[in-house]
């Protein structure tokens, strides 16, 4: 890969590791004779060092930066992979928490990964983004998500009745406290507590899990990323939350109508030739363990 020379900084600024860390990242780019820029949220931080950056101040700004830094956990992750969208940024996660999975970088070897991106010694992953039309009472609505969508009865205590269709097949009619269709991204989160199965990253794929469903013939569903997902509820009358990657919410009318497909744009990832998925696996989730330590 090309060595870049601009880069952006996207933090969760309510960690006081983030700002501990920040200095020495800029005096790391200044070294390296990288432009750091930082968004607004940061730079109006009463905690900001005083220093010479550009400023994010739009989604647009990232798209002429080289790549961008984003210091957190998978929520902050997520929130930047959604702004980024459709834009080629490529992105780097360092991970500031106890258990990040989609950060591919620890505070212990940051420095030694960043050296290998300053002289481009880096290889980029694509991840499939989920795309949600929602027809709602006369109004249309549109989301995207990286790990997952969730669909469940507005009212927690009340089970979610809902149809589902995949590419104008009939699959069935769910029972269930309410219904994850999650991308390979998102099968470590929501959907594996679910139940949903681990599907590693280079399989294009969605996969439909239901959350405590309420016959044991509701299992979880693995299908071609390529499909369209149509979910109605017919005989439901709650009003139903949508909810996408974990972070934004909307309430919708049991009459809506939620087609969901793979995005036409993916998001690309910064990684390493010696980065392991399953190794990310067993260290982070203690997969393939028997009580060992």
């Amino acid at each position: 890969m090309n060595a870049p020379t601009t880069f952006g900084i996207w933090g969760n600024t309510d960690k006081e590791s983030f700002w501990k860390t920040l200095p020495d990242i800029i005096d790391w780019s200044e070294i390296n004779n990288l432009k750091p820029h930082l968004t607004k949220r940061i730079l109006d931080h009463k905690n900001a060092p005083g220093i010479d950056s550009g400023i994010i101040r739009s989604k647009d700004d990232i798209a002429g930066l080289d790549f961008m830094l984003v210091l957190g956990g998978d929520g902050t992750f997520l929130s930047l992979a959604r702004t980024v969208a459709h834009r080629d940024t490529p992105i780097l996660g360092i991970h500031l928490g106890d258990l990040g999975f989609l950060a591919k970088v620890t505070l212990k070897d940051l420095f030694f990964r960043l050296d290998q991106v300053a002289k481009g010694h880096y290889v980029l992953e694509e991840r499939i983004f989920v795309n949600a039309a929602i027809e709602n009472n006369g109004s249309q609505i549109e989301q995207v998500a990286l790990n997952d969508f969730v669909i469940t009865n507005s009212q927690s205590h009340r089970m979610l009745n809902a149809t589902i269709y995949v590419d104008d097949h009939m699959v069935g009619n769910y029972r269930s406290d309410g219904l994850i269709i999650a991308t390979p991204t998102g099968s470590t989160a929501y959907s594996l507590s679910a139940g949903g199965p681990i599907v590693t990253p280079k399989v294009d794929s969605l996969i439909i899990t239901p959350t405590a469903a309420h016959t044991l013939t509701s299992r979880p569903l693995v299908i071609p990323a390529d499909s369209k997902v149509t979910l109605s509820f017919p005989n439901f009358n709650d009003s139903i939350q949508f909810i996408a990657d974990g972070q934004i919410h909307e309430y919708l009318e049991p009459s809506c109508k939620i087609v969901i497909s793979k995005s036409d744009y993916s998001v690309k990832l910064i990684d390493f030739k010696d980065t392991d998925y399953f190794e990310t696996l067993r260290k982070k989730m203690g997969w393939g363990k028997r009580g060992e330590q």
